[in-house]
């Protein structure tokens, strides 16, 4: 299957809410991350992620030194999965978990089991990353950097880095801002929402 882009939601547009449990090693079983747990931050990054994707596995370690970067700087992250854990067991909680630990995530990790909060992002491809400012509007939508599996640009996660940088000290960020392309996103059967069809 090609790889997807980003829908590139709306520059502006309010987070969705979400709920949702935490399967990252910080975390006792049954903790549950919700939007207004981040209330207060500067900044807060929601990226879609998952176990399987040869492009999150391209960036898993820069992942990993961001997510510690950030909370150094007071700066929210949070990592979703969204994919069908039917299709692609993979990616199912107790992978989650595994991932969480072998990679040294030190920010939630969170299962869309419904696909809601993943379709109200309109989330298409892993990674997808959006940056909202401390009023919850988006600020940057799209990639990590411009590295890709295979191509011989390092990872250093300069475009979000960047987006971050720009919104917790008030400037513009720099345009046009490119989208993240990946896999899409592994929908249940039917539930396909119709901006990625």
């Amino acid at each position: 299957m090609p790889p997807v882009q980003s829908t590139m939601l709306p520059l502006g547009s309010p987070a969705p809410d979400f709920s949702l449990l935490d399967y990252s090693t910080d975390s006792p079983p049954g903790t549950v991350v919700d939007l207004d747990g981040f209330k207060g931050a500067k900044v807060l990054v929601v990226a879609f992620i998952c176990n399987h994707c040869p492009f999150v596995k391209h960036i898993m370690d820069e992942l990993a030194r961001l997510g510690q970067d950030c909370t150094r700087k007071g700066v929210a992250f949070v990592a979703i999965m969204p994919n069908d854990v039917e299709t692609h067991p993979d990616d199912a909680p107790e992978r989650m978990a595994e991932v969480a630990m072998e990679h040294g995530f030190t920010f939630p990790y969170l299962y869309d089991a419904d696909q809601s909060v993943a379709k109200a992002y309109q989330a298409a491809c892993t990674p997808d990353f959006f940056v909202f400012d401390a009023n919850f509007n988006l600020a940057y939508r799209g990639q990590l950097d411009d590295s890709r599996p295979g191509s011989d640009e390092p990872v250093t996660g300069r475009d979000l880095r960047m987006a971050i940088e720009a919104v917790m000290t008030g400037q513009d960020i720099e345009t046009p801002q490119k989208p993240s392309i990946g896999c899409s996103i592994k929908w249940k059967p039917g539930n396909e929402p119709e901006y990625a069809r």
